[in-house]
């Protein structure tokens, strides 16, 4: 499967601004299978969840599910959902015709920066499918919590995505932290990050590709890049196979 990893620099909460920063980004891709953009893709990590919050349905959905249908591909992408007066912090997937196929709400919001006082958490783990491929959804902070990425590991998905904000004073926790979640559950993980500053924090990017075994297949540093690579199913089976170490799990 090609996917393209969209690492790029958002304008602060900045929706309008963003939709034609993106499409100048990605006019280029051509025959991939799914682009996947970084965590709250139109605005930036805004607190400012009530003003930026949307139906999943509203504006940024019908967005993204232009640029699917335009580029014949599968969009995953970070937006502000609103649902019965909560607030979420949501991945969506949608579809190369353009409709939804699968929600994940964050379900660990980042609590040292307020996050929690201002996004509900959410409650279930969400794996989606492309073609044969079994993919886990998750989100920035969610990278530590190995047992969110152990449900996923006993389901032998074949790919987990991580979208993210994640900054410059931490962000050798973000390359151990990828490396490791494939490691554990010998599969690809794919970490796409945000490069820029915010009002508070600067981000580098290190957007990421890691295969079953843990070697590092891509990254790009502080650079506005789209990012093409090719995954191999056949190989994650090969390594399960020879290395059948998720068949001994014995607490999840």
């Amino acid at each position: 499967m090609k996917i393209a990893l969209v690492q790029y620099n958002p304008t602060w909460e900045d929706k309008d601004s963003n939709r034609q920063k993106i499409l100048s980004l990605i006019q280029d891709i051509e025959g991939v299978e799914l682009i996947i953009f970084p965590e709250m893709t139109l605005t930036g990590f805004t607190m400012k969840s009530v003003e930026m919050s949307e139906t999943i349905h509203g504006e940024s959905f019908r967005f993204f599910s232009s640029v699917a249908k335009e580029k014949s591909a599968n969009i995953f992408a970070g937006i502000i959902e609103r649902r019965n007066n909560r607030n979420y912090n949501t991945l969506i997937h949608i579809k190369p015709d353009g409709t939804l196929v699968k929600l994940y709400r964050k379900i660990h919001p980042f609590s040292y920066s307020g996050e929690n006082e201002n996004y509900h958490a959410g409650t279930k783990a969400a794996m989606t499918k492309i073609s044969k491929w079994k993919i886990g959804l998750t989100i920035c902070y969610d990278l530590r919590f190995p047992e969110l990425y152990r449900k996923y590991g006993k389901k032998k998905v074949h790919l987990i995505v991580n979208i993210a904000n994640w900054p410059d004073t931490r962000i050798g926790h973000w390359r151990s932290l990828l490396q490791a979640r494939a490691i554990e559950n010998q599969c690809y993980i794919v970490g796409v990050n945000r490069v820029g500053k915010d009002p508070k924090l600067n981000y580098p990017g290190f957007s990421s590709l890691f295969d079953p075994m843990g070697k590092e297949l891509v990254t790009v540093e502080n650079e506005e890049k789209v990012i093409v690579v090719e995954l191999n199913k056949n190989y994650v089976n090969e390594v399960r196979e020879k290395f059948p170490f998720l068949d001994d799990i014995k607490l999840i």
